[in-house]
């Protein structure tokens, strides 16, 4: 089809030289794609090498310890991605003897897997004509067919799925797919795209009819949570303070954290100081409290701002078992968490 073919010859002569192009092994394919899910090339890029650095096989990854796994990942968000990632590597170590599966249906079943990860992975190590959609494709797609069926729909997801199977170049699937990937970071972007150079604008129905800025589609999101984060950052005299590893399937969950108290609002030092009391964690104990942060932090996440305040604790000793300051970035935390410690030079 023109479209496969003017797409495919837009890419040989405008693609990045990027390390996991340079391969066709799954296991390198199969890291990146987690690592670029929710994360632009730019800011994955440094990961993918120190994964493959400290990681260089399936093997390697899969005896790690999580939390080895988890510190590596800090800074770029959506940890589950991360446990998901160690999870597999067991798996198909431990029950695929180090051998990933060899086509989509198969690869679907892997955790942290979906259906543009699969497709991804089996067309360009396995050259199976399975077509990739994600938010560039979504892009490109609309832009050029003039399609407002809304993307984060499930019959979005049908109509462009369809449409991308229906363009895919059969006799060559991996290019196709890193081609129109490619297209649309780095050409048809979401926000100025050069459309007076580009290779489709005789056909593209959106910027004919001038609709560039309205497409793609897509339904608006409920309105994020406020949520109000005091963390005690308690200093001892002989130099330790506290972190404590989340649990359960919240935010960060398995990172480390300083003891957390929740409240509805925001509070101020004489509302802090009861509640301490109230949560038993000074016991009776003198400690004198102080506002790191004058400004509140806004730690947006995708379903939930976090209106955070770090609070020092300045305490004699500790009732719990304390760690000592300068072990603390050993410890994988939240880039929130991260981002304070540096400040802070404990």
């Amino acid at each position: 089809m023109v479209f496969s073919k003017i797409l495919i010859r837009w890419y040989s002569n405008n693609k990045r030289l990027l390390p996991w192009r340079e391969t066709k092994a799954p296991y390198h394919i199969w890291l990146s794609e987690i690592i670029l899910q929710q994360t632009q090339v730019k800011q994955g890029r440094p990961y993918y090498m120190s994964f493959i650095e400290k990681f260089p096989s399936v093997f390697d990854l899969a005896k790690a310890d999580e939390s080895d796994v988890l510190k590596l990942w800090q800074g770029l968000g959506y940890y589950s991605r991360a446990r998901n990632l160690h999870a597999t590597a067991k798996h198909i170590v431990n029950e695929l003897k180090g051998e990933f599966p060899s086509n989509y249906k198969d690869l679907l079943k892997l955790k942290g897997v979906g259906d543009y990860t699969a497709s991804a992975i089996a067309s360009i190590c396995f050259n199976e004509v399975t077509a990739v959609v994600d938010g560039n494709v979504y892009r490109v797609l609309s832009r050029y067919f003039g399609i407002d069926t809304p993307i984060n729909s499930s019959k979005g997801a049908k109509e462009f799925k369809a449409l991308a199977q229906e363009l895919i170049d059969k006799k060559n699937p991996a290019e196709f797919n890193q081609a129109i990937m490619e297209f649309g970071a780095i050409h048809c972007t979401p926000q100025n795209p050069d459309c007076n150079m580009c290779p489709f604008n005789k056909g593209c129905i959106a910027f004919n009819k001038k609709r560039i800025n309205e497409l793609p589609v897509k339904i608006k999101s409920a309105k994020a949570k406020k949520k109000y984060f005091n963390f005690l950052v308690f200093i001892s005299d002989d130099g330790k303070t506290v972190l404590e590893k989340r649990e359960g399937k919240g935010i960060w969950q398995n990172l480390y954290q300083f003891p957390l108290i929740e409240t509805n609002t925001n509070v101020d030092v004489k509302t802090l100081k009861t509640l301490i009391k109230e949560h038993h964690l000074i016991n009776g104990l003198p400690f004198e409290l102080s506002l790191y942060n004058k400004d509140v932090i806004v730690h947006k996440l995708s379903h939930q701002h976090l209106y955070t305040k770090f609070w020092v604790l300045n305490v004699n000793s500790l009732l719990i078992k304390g760690i000592p300051t300068n072990e603390i970035h050993k410890y994988a935390v939240p880039i929130l968490i991260g981002n304070f410690i540096e400040a802070f030079n404990f």
